[in-house]
């Protein structure tokens, strides 16, 4: 029997070696950092779209006088997120948010008035935040402004008092999350990709 493809011959009378030709069986791995880094170009025309796209959705709203006076949720058409009043960015460390009453809740750029993501819960702002997937698209948002030298001031709002039924309170906030297309949501990714994932 003959081995003359491997690159050493041994003798007839001896064995082969199975680690002899390791270089045979070494496999490439694969590089395992990230080949994609949003240029700083493609970043600021990303927000810029966002911008454009959720600036005309304001301009197209109705009044809104009697949705905050009565603090309904019947037309989703006459809600603006960007006039709630907000809170920082670690607003579930504030001991006044430990309420456990049903509510929507807005993360918001307001350096750029950009509508980033749009949640419900039923438990309090700071029991849904502890596990909650949102908080590394964020981090990787503010990460990317830092690297460019780029303004960016990530804050929360909440609209209280939302229905304590839970498929209600889950159609408003894809109703306003098909409005608004608030990019760390996953309804909203075949607008604006994933590239804070």
């Amino acid at each position: 029997m003959s081995y003359s493809h491997y690159p050493h011959k041994k003798k007839n009378n001896e064995q082969l070696s199975l680690f002899e030709t390791k270089f045979i069986y070494d496999v490439k791995k694969p590089n395992l950092t990230p080949d994609f880094a949003m240029s700083k170009d493609f970043l600021e025309t990303w927000k810029n779209n966002l911008y454009q796209y959720q600036q005309n959705q304001r301009k197209n709203l109705s009044l809104q006088t009697n949705f905050l006076e009565t603090n309904t949720m019947a037309d989703v058409d006459i809600f603006d997120p960007f006039s709630l009043e907000t809170h920082p960015d670690r607003f579930y460390d504030l001991p006044n948010y430990n309420l456990s009453e049903s509510c929507l809740y807005f993360i918001l750029d307001t350096h750029t008035n950009l509508l980033l993501y749009i949640g419900e819960t039923k438990l309090s702002p700071s029991q849904r935040w502890i596990n909650h997937d949102c908080k590394s698209y964020i981090q990787s948002y503010i990460e990317l402004h830092r690297k460019y030298k780029l303004n960016v001031l990530i804050r929360s709002a909440f609209f209280w008092g939302m229905p304590t039924d839970r498929k209600l309170r889950q159609t408003i906030e894809k109703n306003l999350i098909v409005k608004w297309r608030s990019p760390f949501n996953k309804e909203s990714w075949q607008y604006w990709g994933q590239p804070f994932k």
